[in-house]
């Protein structure tokens, strides 16, 4: 199927790879699914999903979770990234809903680093600004090759009828071969143009475990026919730096399921 977002991702709810919150009609739930290889564990009456992870002087570092706030009327995968020893952790891409996102972490006692964005459209970064005041934190990326994005993320909200949407200034621009991190947990920066000219992603070597954004979905890939789209930089994002951090590596990406490298290497038919 194709999301609203127009990317053709493949939804099959059973195949969730993250936790993800959902909502029923009165009160916020949770449905949690592991991540690849990711282990199962119970906190603050949740079911997470955990990646054990060595630091690098070889002691055994707290474990990785990923929760999935499904924001804007693109569902786009909002991701909490967070320890579950100290319940610190940032937010990715809070495209919007931002008291949805609030009351997720409150509900879970997740204390907030950061906000960490992938790339500039309007159901990843514009809610930043918002949750930036009301959390009193940074905002972390994309690459600077996206400020025209956020520079015009008002406009992108009116042609697509969403209210309170603001322009995103970062605190930091990102840039190939740069690190960030919370606590133990660090992830390298990919800086992936194709689907966005700022596209970046974020790959935490330890817990073999990546954030693509909308570069790499299972089954497809970003959409380019967006300003600053290009199809070729695209395949070649995915083909020269995701792929050969290895078969085993599992991600999440901007819409829809996860999956894991190898099995897009395999299977996806836009890298076959």
């Amino acid at each position: 199927m194709v999301d609203a977002a127009g990317s053709a991702v493949y939804m099959r709810a059973e195949l969730w790879a993250v936790r993800r919150f959902m909502e029923t009609a009165n009160r916020p739930t949770s449905c949690f699914d592991a991540i690849p290889d990711g282990r199962h564990g119970e906190a603050a009456g949740l079911t997470v999903s955990e990646f054990p992870g060595i630091a690098p002087e070889g002691k055994a570092m707290g474990q990785l979770n990923a929760g999935i706030v499904p924001v804007t009327p693109f569902q786009q995968n909002c991701t909490i990234l967070f320890d579950m020893d100290d319940r610190k952790g940032v937010v990715v891409d809070p495209g919007g809903d931002v008291d949805k996102i609030l009351a997720v972490l409150k509900d879970n006692a997740i204390t907030v680093d950061a906000i960490w964005i992938t790339h500039g459209h309007i159901d990843h970064a514009g809610g930043a600004m918002e949750l930036k005041e009301k959390l009193g934190v940074e905002i972390i990326g994309p690459h600077e090759a996206d400020k025209m994005l956020l520079d015009n993320l008002e406009n992108q909200g009116k042609r697509y009828g969403i209210a309170g949407v603001c322009n995103c200034v970062p605190d930091r621009f990102l840039a190939e071969g740069e690190t960030v991190s919370f606590g133990e947990h660090v992830f390298e920066v990919l800086h992936c143009p194709g689907h966005a000219p700022g596209h970046v992603v974020y790959y935490n070597r330890a817990a073999k475990f990546a954030h693509v954004g909308d570069v790499l979905f299972r089954g497809s890939v970003g959409r380019t026919d967006l300003p600053g789209g290009d199809h070729a930089a695209l395949i070649a994002s995915i083909k020269e730096k995701l792929l050969p951090l290895g078969d085993d590596i599992g991600f999440i990406c901007g819409h829809g399921p996860g999956s894991r490298f190898g099995e897009e290497r395999r299977t996806n038919p836009f890298l076959t």
